[in-house]
């Protein structure tokens, strides 16, 4: 008996997924239809600030879901797509995966170039931290155990907001509040800009030497999870993900490295969906051990 055809249906879906994910397009009109929808409550369209843009989703453990309610981490996820396209609808397979797990899961969207430029959307991911930092306890989440987690675009966010003292401290915060931070496949050092693009959103050449997360390394630095894929040609992940993992060691920071040789930039967060955890990572393992969860 063979396999070939399913095979070569599986092949034809993942390539589907991945244009969606580097495209306008949203990966969640091909996921949704096969990620569960009874496994997680939801809350939608929650404004976090007065802009369009700054509204997110709230996905929630069931009842039955463990760890206790109170004992539970939240994780405020951002979205890539080289700040210029995505939105948070795309993702609710990601929201679906922890909440499923028992985790508490925030999906902000964020101002998008070339409508904004540097800072406006690592603003944004600030005030989305400041909400679910102030809302954790109604949430049913523990306020003391809230990560921030980004794919690409979303990993630098994740990365400047939990580095970065600036951004948090700006909205009555700090970083020393967040449990730990998670990037996936993230830019962390990357001038010259050479995406057209990241061009623009940073206003290259005039970009600011500051915007780089790599410049915030301290020993303040929560614990962290950087996970890449050695052949990743959009994101370098020995500048990237290797050198930030350097940096953090020697500041004496608690940092996990996962890097997989049979994935891609954009499979990378795909793989955490339901039907597309047999692409072979595990992903999700990780990252539901990273958040403590059983």
């Amino acid at each position: 008996m063979t396999h070939a055809p399913f095979v070569r249906r599986a092949a034809l879906f993942v390539a589907a997924i991945g244009a969606a994910l580097l495209s306008a397009c949203s990966p969640a009109r091909l996921l949704d239809r096969a990620v569960p929808q009874d496994t997680y409550d939801f809350e939608g369209d929650v404004a976090y600030g007065p802009a369009p843009r700054q509204r997110l989703d709230v996905f929630r453990p069931l009842p039955a879901a463990l760890p206790a309610a109170g004992r539970r981490p939240l994780v405020v996820f951002f979205f890539g797509g080289a700040w210029t396209t995505g939105d948070r609808a795309g993702f609710r397979f990601v929201g679906e995966a922890l909440a499923s797990r028992g985790a508490v899961v925030v999906l902000p969207d964020y101002g998008l170039s070339p409508a904004f430029r540097y800072p406006v959307f690592v603003q944004d991911s600030a005030l989305a931290v400041k909400w679910a930092l102030d809302n954790a306890a109604r949430l049913g989440a523990d306020p003391k155990q809230v990560y921030v987690m980004g794919h690409s675009a979303g990993g630098y966010n994740a990365a400047m907001v939990a580095l970065d003292d600036r951004w948090l401290g700006a909205v009555g915060t700090s970083p020393k509040q967040l449990a730990g931070w998670i990037g996936l496949a993230g830019p962390y050092d990357f001038l010259p800009i050479e995406n057209p693009d990241a061009r623009i959103a940073f206003d290259w050449p005039a970009t600011q030497p500051e915007s780089q997360p790599i410049g915030h390394v301290s020993a303040a630095a929560p614990r962290t999870l950087l996970m890449a894929v050695s052949k990743d040609t959009l994101v370098n992940p020995v500048r990237n993900t290797r050198q930030m993992a350097e940096r953090l060691r020697a500041a004496g920071v608690d940092v996990e490295v996962r890097e997989f040789d049979n994935l891609g930039h954009v499979t990378l967060i795909a793989a955490v969906a339901k039907p597309l955890r047999w692409l072979g990572g595990p992903v999700l393992p990780p990252i539901v051990k990273f958040l403590g969860l059983p």
